[in-house]
């Protein structure tokens, strides 16, 4: 392989990626759907049990819980959480208005439901509990890190079960458990659930997304003792017959920098299950997808307590604090298979950030790492190249000194560059090793929430959505059309020059929908590329190798 195809195996390898990953977010082959309805409730213990219905119930209220970082709206009828606002998130870029993760519309809903189910749950029945509480608004006390907000319900028993909503300082994991008082001679026995329900139409806003970007996923998610992470499309929910027996766990729901998710008990065995209920054969994506977590059934002794319950993680993708939640949770933000390589890149550029205080300034930082740790690949790159380029004499000779004698000719070449100790790949390398961290890189960047609606100067207020007037696109064409122009190349033949002088016109089309952080990372880059060809190149002609193009 000539070192002056660099490029083209560059955009080769990149538009494969783009391709890729677009078709595996959106054009695979998706299975058709059920045609039958099902429970909105998962299966206890004891049976199926029967669909719920709000009528007939009484009177039920939404309460209020606010914390510095979260507002959660509950319906006082089961105890679900109908609306979730993350107050330090906003909607978008300058507004005011905090981002909205669950909410229950006429149009589509996004719902974390939580329960009693077993012989002698409170969720069993066909029409489900209503709570009271002291008040309709909670909130965090100025000076205190815990708020707890307890519900009352008592069955014609005399049974109490309380259900209580912890939300912590600065923390996105809700508890939600449930202090059970067994006022009976007999021992009860209940099961907690938790799941989150969400319509599979996605809302307008996410059903697509601009230009060439691939799509975050969205759809559900579980770990267990056996995946650690594994993602399950809404529309293959029913299919996949999600079924699991594991200790610790987790399932939930994703989407774009955020994930909601019931946590499994770490030392029991929990259940994790998922299905798409009132689902219409004739219409599309229809019907509401439903995935969650029961934990093993507790049995309360006659005349005593017990407490049985969870933690909701409802929030940004925030990976530190994910993986203290739950085992794994932290893998939602997903790098891909290249995550072992973005890992690493997110914890520096999150170190560069605690030192700058700047992602923009941070990414061109872990830029001028990354290209200077480097430096010695793309030196041998460039050497590589002068050396092949000194050679093309001697290689011209042999073509018309063997003709058309294929093996021949390859012995020939295989000999001289043994010879002159030149290496027809050095070339390639180096780009090889800088495209999984170039992909890697992209994904970090697309992945990490902290990124969103993070600014870096003058226009550019944020790194992850697209330069708005397309100034890094077009610096990063001009930057790698002079790379491309003060290179050394071979190419003789009229129709692969013709390629290379369109590589950098097709990539800056491409980057025109690239997040900016990302372009901006790549126009730095180009830059160091211009800086160290430079030096490299002196230092060849120095020794007598001619690099320059005539």
């Amino acid at each position: 392989m000539q070192p002056q195809r660099n490029l083209l195996l560059i955009g080769l390898l990149l538009v494969s990626f783009m391709l890729w990953q677009s078709w595996m977010v959106d054009k695979a082959p998706k299975p058709a759907a059920p045609a039958t309805a099902e429970s909105s409730v998962p299966v206890s213990s004891s049976g199926d049990v029967p669909n719920q219905n709000e009528a007939g119930n009484a009177k039920h209220a939404l309460l209020t819980l606010r914390s510095d970082v979260l507002e959660l709206t509950v319906d006082t009828l089961g105890g679900d959480i109908v609306e979730a606002k993350l107050l330090k998130q906003t909607e978008t870029q300058g507004s005011d208005k905090p981002f909205v993760l669950l909410d229950k519309k006429p149009q589509h809903q996004y719902i974390a439901q939580s329960g009693l189910i077993g012989r002698d749950g409170v969720d069993n029945q066909a029409i489900r509990p209503v709570y009271t509480a002291t008040g309709t608004e909670f909130k965090l006390a100025d000076g205190k890190d815990e708020l707890v907000v307890p519900m009352v319900y008592t069955d014609a028993k005399g049974n109490i079960f309380t259900k209580r909503f912890v939300l912590k300082r600065d923390s996105y994991a809700v508890g939600v458990d449930y202090q059970v008082k067994n006022a009976s001679a007999q021992p009860l026995e209940v099961q907690f659930y938790g799941q989150l329900k969400q319509t599979i139409a996605a809302p307008a806003d996410q059903q697509s997304s601009p230009g060439m970007m691939s799509s975050a996923f969205h759809g559900a998610a579980y770990s267990s003792a056996e995946h650690r992470y594994e993602k399950v499309k809404f529309s293959n929910i029913n299919e996949a017959k999600l079924d699991v027996a594991t200790p610790a766990g987790w399932a939930g729901m994703l989407q774009h920098y955020f994930v909601a998710a019931w946590t499994g008990k770490p030392d029991a065995q929990n259940h994790i299950y998922a299905k798409a209920v009132n689902v219409n054969a004739d219409v599309k994506d229809s019907g509401d997808a439903i995935i969650g977590i029961k934990l093993p059934i507790t049995t309360v002794a006659a005349n005593a307590e017990a407490v049985v319950g969870t933690s909701l993680w409802v929030g940004p993708k925030l990976q530190d604090q994910m993986a203290a939640t739950a085992q794994h949770l932290d893998l939602t933000v997903d790098y891909g298979y290249l995550w072992f390589i973005a890992q690493p890149l997110f914890k520096l550029l999150q170190f560069l950030h605690g030192l700058v205080g700047n992602w923009g300034v941070a990414i061109i930082l872990i830029t001028l790492i990354v290209r200077g740790g480097m430096y010695p690949l793309s030196k041998a790159q460039y050497t590589s190249m002068a050396k092949m380029r000194m050679l093309q004499p001697k290689l011209t000779a042999l073509r018309e000194r063997l003709g058309d004698d294929r093996q021949k000719m390859s012995q020939a070449m295989m000999e001289l560059y043994k010879e002159e100790k030149v290496n027809p790949l050095g070339g390639c390398f180096p780009l090889l090793v800088q495209m999984p961290i170039f992909i890697a890189l992209y994904w970090t960047l697309m992945e990490s929430v902290e990124l969103r609606h993070a600014p870096f100067a003058l226009w550019l207020i944020d790194l992850s959505v697209k330069d708005p007037y397309y100034v890094l696109p077009l610096l990063m064409g001009a930057t790698m059309w002079y790379i491309q122009k003060m290179s050394p190349t071979t190419v003789t033949d009229p129709m692969q020059q013709k390629v290379m002088q369109f590589m950098p016109i097709i990539f800056t089309f491409m980057f025109l929908w690239f997040p900016s952080g990302l372009t901006l990372y790549w126009v730095v880059s180009n830059i160091v590329t211009i800086t160290q060809q430079t030096l490299i190149f002196r230092q060849l002609e120095k020794k007598g190798l001619h690099t320059r193009k005539k």
